[in-house]
């Protein structure tokens, strides 16, 4: 999963969405572990469409 920094509003929405609790939200650093199945959760969630799939930007 890829993060636009420039993007994320840091509002945590996808932490609590996740499914597999996969996504932390450090500081100001959004990061995912092994655990993500990539489901795509978060990437409909997200309201400035800041989370995408890795090769499909």
């Amino acid at each position: 999963m890829i993060v636009n920094t420039n993007k994320c509003l840091h509002c945590g929405g996808c932490v609590g969405c996740c499914p597999k609790n996969a996504i932390f939200l450090c500081d100001t650093i959004l990061t995912f572990n092994d655990d993500c199945n990539r489901c795509g959760r978060c990437i409909r969630l997200c309201p400035v469409g800041a989370i995408s799939m890795e090769g499909k930007q």
